[in-house]
C-alpha cells in the first residue's frame, strides 16, 4: 500500500493532554492532513512543519476539533505562500463549512466564498476519489450528530479512518467480511454513554477478528487508567508515525 499516517494529535474534542484528532498521510509523493482542528497548528511546530509542507487537506465534518485550524491555514498560505490550498470535502459540507465556520473569520474583500480560499475538490459518496497516483478515497456517512453529516474514509478500499461516529459494528463486519479491510483506525469513549461516540464497552463487543485490525484514537484524558483494558486493541499516540 505504501502508506504511512503520523497522528497530529489523538485527543477527543474535550481532551487538554492530547491535541485534536488529526492525521498526516504520507504517500509517495504528497502529504494529505486529514481534518484539521485548533491544535494543528502548534502540533505542526512541534514537529518542524509549516503549512507549506501540505498538499491537501481532507475534512471528515464540521466540528472545531476537526476544522478549527483552517483560517490559520488559509491566511497562511495566501499571504505567506501565496498559495491557494487544496481542499477535499464532501459537496453536503461545503455550505455549512464556509457559512457556519469559517466566513466570520475568513470573510474579506477577495476572498467571500469557500472557493475563495481553497481549492475545493468534492467528495462523493459511494465514488472513489483518486488523490494521487497511490493513494484514492471513499467518503462514507457515518452518524455522528443527528442532522450534521459526517463521513468517515475508506482508502485505498482496505484501510478505515473514522470520523466521530456512534457504534457500527455492521459497518465494520461488512468492510472486514466483505471488502478486504485489514485495518482501522476507529474513534472511542471511554468513558460515559455514547450518544454521539462510540464507546470502549461497544467496541469490546466485536469479535477478535475485527478487534485485532482496530487501534483507536480520539479519547479523552483518561486514556492511561485504561491501558490493558482494551483486549486487541491498542491506543494511537500523537506524533508517532504508523505504516499501514
Amino acid at each position: 500500500m505504501g502508506l504511512r499516517i503520523q497522528m497530529l494529535g489523538t485527543g477527543g474534542a474535550f481532551a487538554k493532554k492530547y491535541f485534536n484528532n488529526n492525521a498526516l498521510l504520507y504517500t509517495d509523493n504528497q502529504t494529505l492532513l486529514i481534518d484539521c482542528g485548533v491544535t494543528a497548528p502548534i502540533s505542526l511546530y512541534q514537529l518542524g512543519k509549516t503549512w507549506a509542507d501540505i498538499d491537501a487537506v481532507l475534512i471528515t465534518h464540521i466540528h472545531a476539533d476537526h476544522v478549527g485550524g483552517l483560517e490559520e491555514f488559509a491566511f497562511q498560505m495566501k499571504y505567506i505562500y501565496q498559495q491557494k490550498p487544496v481542499l477535499y470535502i464532501a459537496e453536503q459540507l461545503v455550505q455549512p463549512l464556509w457559512e457556519h465556520t469559517l466566513k466570520g473569520g475568513l470573510g474579506q474583500d477577495g476572498i467571500e466564498c469557500l472557493e475563495d480560499a481553497f481549492e475545493v475538490r468534492l467528495l462523493r459518496e459511494g465514488q472513489r476519489t483518486p488523490i494521487n497516483s497511490s493513494l484514492e478515497v471513499e467518503i462514507i456517512r457515518t452518524p455522528h450528530i443527528e442532522g450534521k453529516n459526517s463521513y468517515s474514509l475508506y482508502l485505498n478500499n482496505e484501510f478505515f479512518y473514522s470520523a466521530d461516529m456512534t457504534f457500527q459494528p455492521d459497518l465494520l463486519s461488512q468492510l472486514v467480511s466483505e471488502r478486504g479491510c485489514r485495518k482501522i483506525f476507529h474513534e472511542v469513549q471511554l468513558i460515559g454513554q455514547g450518544i454521539v461516540h462510540t464507546t470502549l464497552d461497544e467496541l469490546l463487543s466485536l469479535p477478535s477478528e475485527i478487534r485485532s485490525q482496530i487501534s483507536l484514537m480520539h479519547y479523552g484524558d483518561e486514556m492511561e487508567q485504561f491501558l490493558g483494558q482494551t483486549a486487541e486493541m491498542e491506543f494511537l499516540r500523537q506524533h508517532e508515525i504508523y505504516t499501514i
